[in-house]
This record gives structure tokens, sequence and C-alpha cells, in this order.
């Protein structure tokens, strides 16, 4: 039988992933991602975990889902969904507002039985007609029994075959997209390989799928996505915990410091710990620790000891070490603090992402206790921004906070493999750089105010540490009024010195423009594509995006002041908009604010840039 297929060509696609818990969606999504950049598309990723462990199968509250947006110019992991797989109809229902008007729909028909439509809260029989999804494509099939039937020859039981229906679906949308299926194999078969019995039948059934969609006859779009020209190299699709593990690793081996993670598990900065177990044999040493107060307190001891220490969390751990990083600012230590932000406050959204823990970072310890705050923009930059916190700390002897968050800490995207040699050279403040002939604990650098780091049991550089003040000449103890207010102005100093050996603010865009826009972390993807999409219609809007935050690059305040209007976006109630208000004096900004644990939508953003330009 022939296809009556109309095949599309299109610049990019967004396509989600969506089911229950179980129904291994995240599996799904990242292996049509893995074939997409295979295929030579770039890709953006989206996992979208339900807040709820086992919620009730089949209600809207288990839902989770895997989004992904493919193409040849991708920044982000897409606004509405042109193709959405719906096992159930509580997938259904959450993903329906996300649905663009003439996009594809495939359900599992076994799973919209009259109890499945009553678990989502539906109300008739007619799902589609109650979301009012009049314009949409149907792909109808039954995929659990198909799944059912097509594995019946394998030794396997009732509950592991359906389980595999997730590989049918998967098939389907490879013939969808016209993706071949040798690398899915492998990639199946990589996974299963210690089960032989789950690879056949998760490879029978993903071929099952896709055969299926070829020799039925169904009238629906197919697409083929424009694809593009990459700069040769290994690339992996990377996710931003383990891109920032993978920065770690690369400064410990240029630094010539070895690796030390001392961690308490938090969603969604677990993985850092996890990926970090796994490179031992690179000297890596990681410790889980009781608490997060202990992780962070075992991470100074490594650093005193002579490692590039870190610790990881998420905003709850922060407040939790916030006395100990007092610790390390009082004993000049360095420290990376990786903070993968999170909903709040307290227990709050923990799957769900925010731009919340800014303040935190910057101020959240008792006395004048200033650090350096770096803030990554994508998953693939999470292995720069790790990179330079290292090599700041490790330089400039200060405690250093990372900000990512949970959308570019689990999104991922396609990351080309670097040279390490193109990234700049990491030398540790310690007493080997100290040139003079009299050492003692106090004496610093003048060009940059840091202290000579002496690492504990080294002969003859005693190095006192430790909460208590101390004497800006001799490193004792002391409590004189005004050297407590010299070691407060050193401090600072010495942070706002670090200004000099970072790179200047850039901007994108049109340089002339009317509008600057203004973000920092995990927005950057979304407020880009705003920009450029405004860019291509005649509207003059440039953008600044902020890596560096404490201190702020050198030439920010110019690039500031220079544009008659400026707008900050960011996923909070204005945290960095009053921070550079704070800090640039006269400076006046508009605020964009959401704080709803999803990402940005870009044409939320270019209407609210639009209307900015307009008043």
């Amino acid at each position: 039988m022939q296809n009556t297929v109309k095949i599309k060509d299109v610049k990019d696609i967004v396509i989600r992933f969506s089911g229950d818990s179980g129904d291994g969606m995240q599996l799904t999504g990242t292996i049509f991602s893995n074939l997409s950049a295979i295929f030579g598309n770039e890709i953006a990723t989206f996992p979208d975990y339900p807040a709820e462990i086992r919620a009730p199968q089949g209600t809207l509250s288990g839902v989770s889902g895997f989004q992904v947006h493919i193409g040849s110019k991708i920044y982000n992991s897409g606004d509405k969904t042109d193709v959405l797989v719906a096992m159930n109809p509580a997938a259904l229902k959450v993903n329906a507002k996300f649905l663009k008007k003439d996009s594809v729909i495939l359900i599992d028909t076994d799973s919209f039985t009259a109890k499945d439509l009553e678990k989502a809260l539906f109300i008739t029989d007619n799902p589609f007609a109650e979301l009012g999804l009049s314009t949409q494509q149907v792909i109808a099939v039954p995929v659990t029994s198909l799944t059912k039937e097509s594995l019946s020859d394998l030794d396997l039981d009732a509950k592991s075959r359906t389980r595999c229906k997730n590989m049918f679906a998967l098939g389907l949308v490879c013939w969808l997209f016209n993706r071949p299926l040798d690398v899915a194999n492998h990639m199946l078969s990589s996974k299963f390989a210690k089960k032989p019995i789950l690879a056949d039948a998760n490879l029978k059934a993903l071929t099952d799928g896709f055969n299926y969609g070829q020799n039925r006859d169904m009238t629906v779009s197919s697409y083929r996505v424009e694809t593009v020209n990459v700069e040769k190299g290994f690339y992996v699709d990377i996710n931003g915990n383990v891109a920032t593990a993978y920065g770690l690793i690369a400064a410990s081996e240029n630094s010539g410091k070895p690796l030390f993670l001392g961690s308490y598990p938090i969603t969604p900065a677990t993985d850092i710990l996890h990926e970090l177990v796994k490179f031992k044999q690179l000297g890596v040493k990681t410790m889980q620790a009781e608490d997060e107060i202990a992780g962070i307190c075992t991470a100074i001891g490594a650093s005193f000891a002579g490692s590039l220490a870190v610790t990881t969390t998420s905003g709850p751990g922060l407040a939790l070490k916030s006395e100990a990083i007092g610790l390390a600012v009082m004993a000049e230590l360095p420290l990376v603090i990786v903070d993968v932000q999170r909903g709040g406050p307290s227990t709050g959204l923990p799957t769900k992402t925010e731009q919340t823990d800014l303040r935190q970072a910057l101020y959240g310890r008792n006395g004048e206790s200033p650090l350096v705050v770096i803030a990554a923009a994508s998953p693939t930059d999470c292995f720069d921004m790790a990179y330079w916190s290292a090599k700041i700390a490790l330089e400039h002897t200060t405690p250093v906070i990372l900000l990512t968050d949970g959308y570019i800490a689990n999104g991922s995207s396609a990351w080309r493999i670097p040279d390490l040699d193109q990234y700049p050279q990491i030398i540790p403040h310690d007493v080997s750089q100290y040139k003079g002939t009299e050492w003692n604990s106090a004496l610093r650098d003048d060009s940059n105010l840091v202290r000579y780091i002496a690492e504990a049991g080294l002969e003859g550089y005693t190095h006192r540490i430790g909460g208590l003040e101390k004497d800006y000449n001799t490193g004792a103890i002391s409590t004189d009024p005004n050297n407590h207010q010299k070691m407060v102005n050193v401090r600072q100093a010495k942070v706002n010195r670090v200004a000099d050996y970072i790179p200047d603010q850039e901007v994108i865009g049109d340089q002339e423009a009317e509008l600057l826009v203004v973000g920092w972390g995990g927005t950057y993807g979304h407020i880009r594509d705003a920009v450029e999409q405004m860019n291509k219609n005649g509207r003059k809007v440039a953008y600044a995006h902020f890596h560096f935050i404490s201190p702020l690059p050198k030439n920010a305040g110019d690039i500031l002041m220079k544009y008659k209007k400026v707008m900050v976006a960011e996923q909070n109630n204005g945290q960095f908009a009053d921070y550079l208000t704070a800090k640039i004096s006269g400076l006046h900004v508009a605020r964009y604010n959401k704080v709803e644990g999803q990402p940005f939508v870009v044409a939320d953003l270019i209407e609210a840039f639009t209307k900015e330009l307009e008043d």
C-alpha cells in the first residue's frame, strides 16, 4: 500500500514525547535527539520531569515529557510543538497548550479508554473536541497492543513487553522524520548489553514501529528538516551537568591540582557527582557526605590540602552552606560552589527551573563576605564556565559560585570536544609563585591582592587559616578595629580586581539598536532567538548576555549607559536588574520577569521587547 504522505521541508521543528513517568519518554527523546544530531541537525532538548515520584498512573501530576528542537540554527528547546507523542490522555491534556495549529499528534489508542479519560479529568469521551484541538492531524495507533503482538514470540512477561511501547512509538517518529534506525539500534544494544533479551525486544519494537508507519496508508505530514554544515571534530550529545563535570576535570588537568568533590545529593545537581565518580583514573576524588554542611566542609579541607575543591548543590543546599562559604572567604581559600538553581523557596519545585538564587549567591552570608559569581548560559557553556570558575578560584584564592539552572543542567546540545590548548592556562597562586625571601602566610601579590597559598604540611610554609579575623601584616588573630576595616576593604578589592582578568562584555544583534536586552544564565537561547527574529523583521534590538556577574566586566557600565532603552529579562522578580542599577550609577532599566518553573517563551519575549520599543 502507498502512503499518502505530504513531505514538508522545514528549517526547524519541535517534537515532544510525553507520557507517564514509567513510559520511558526520557530515553525515547534522548535517542531521537542523538539520531538527529548524527543526521546533521543542531539540537536543544528540554526534559520536563514531574515533581511527584511515581504519581498515580494516568494522572495529570505524573506526566513526564521530553522536548527536542532540531534544525539548522538552534538556540533553545523551542516554544510550540510541531509533533506531540501522547502516550495517554493526561499527556495530551497537559501538553495541549503547547501545540501548534497544524501540528501532528501521535496517540496510543489503547491508553485512551473511558477509564483513562476519567483519570485525566476529561468530562466527555472526545478529548480533542474538549481541548479545542480541531486543526491538528491525529495519528491514532494501538501502540500497546501492536507492541505486545510484535514481541509475542520472545520469552518476556506481559509487563516487560508493554514497557517496550515507547520504542514502537519511537519507530513511528523515525519513519515520520525519515530517520535511519542503524544508530538507534547501536544505542539500544549498548544500553541493554547486559540484558540481551531486553535489547532484542526493544530493537524489534523499534523496527516494527518504523515498518508500521512505512506500510500503512496514513494521510499525514512528514518532515524533512534542514541540516547544517558543522565544524569538523568529535561531537557528543551533552547535558549541562555532565559538561560542568568535564569542565572541572579539564581545569584540574590544566592546573595540576587534583580534583576533589565533596557533595550531598540534591535535585537537580546530583548528576555532577554521578559523573565525576566515573573518573578515578584521572585522579578525581569524590565524597558523598551526610549533609550539605559536611559536603562543603570536606571541600574546604581538600582546598587547604592542595586540591581543586568543589561542592555542588541547589538553592536549599546553598543556604545551608552559607556559613562554611563565609569561612572560605575569611580563610581566602580557592573553592568552587556549583548551584544548579531550581524552583523555590524551600523545597519549592524541585524538578523545575528558575533564576532565583542570584541574591543568595551575591549576599547570602553574614558579614561583608565578597566572592566571585559566574553564570553558565547553555548546556555546552557549562563546560567553559566550570573551567573559568576553577581558574578564578585557584588564581585569585577565592570562593567562586557557578550558577546554572535546571533547564540547562538537564537539557542537552551537541558539543564539539574542544582543544584544551586553546583554553587559557591556569596558574594557581601558591607559594611557587612567590619570588621573595621572607615569607609569611599574610603576604599578598601587590598586582591583584591575592595571598600566596601554602598547602597543608608544606615544610617551612606554615599557613594559618580559620574564621577569626587576621592581622593584615602577620596573619595572626587580630581584633583591632582599623585592621578589620582594612581587611574588609582588601577582601572586596581582591574580588573587584578579578574584573582585570575576565573578558569584556560583548553585544550581539543590531549595534545601533534602540533597545538593549540584557540577560544572564540559562535564558540565553530564548532571548537570543527573540532578538534575532526581531532583527530579521527590521527592529533595532541588541543583546548583552552576562556570564560574569560579580565582578561585572569592566566595560559593562559603558555598554549599558550607551543605549536609550535597556530591558533586563530574567526568571525571577528582578534580582539582576536591581543589582545592575545598584552597581551602575544613573542606570534605569525596564524589566521582564516570569517565575513559572518553565523556560521563557520566545513569542512572549518578542511581544514584551516590541512593546518596550514602542512605548
